[in-house]
């Protein structure tokens, strides 16, 4: 009885591991096609997203300069929690491009 066991069980992990190497299972899975069209699409268009992210910070950079200025002018001399959220805005914008890049694996040039 136990061999019999032990037989199934090794004639079943053997059919496993060689599970892999039947070529009707070496089909793509759905989607691939589909995400690396979107990845090279991706590639083209990073330099333009990237520099929107530069301009979109620049103006909020400014803006913000302006609104704390502002403040600053009319009397309101508690300003921190602008000029944090302010400055956290900017560096994020100005970050994203790093993380583009290695999110699609674009070289930064």
């Amino acid at each position: 009885m136990k061999l019999t066991h032990f037989l199934m069980r090794s004639g079943l992990l053997l059919f496993l591991f060689l599970l892999p190497e039947v070529p009707g299972f070496a089909q793509t899975p759905p989607g691939v096609a589909e995400f690396q069209e979107v990845e090279t699409d991706m590639k083209k268009i990073y330099v333009a997203i990237s520099r929107l992210a530069f301009v979109i910070g620049a103006v909020s950079g400014l803006l913000g300069g302006l609104r704390v200025y502002t403040n600053w002018q009319m009397g309101k001399h508690h300003i921190d929690v602008e000029v944090i959220s302010w400055f956290g805005a900017c560096l994020f914008l100005a970050t994203i491009g790093f993380f583009l890049s290695g999110l699609y694996r674009v070289p930064l040039t």
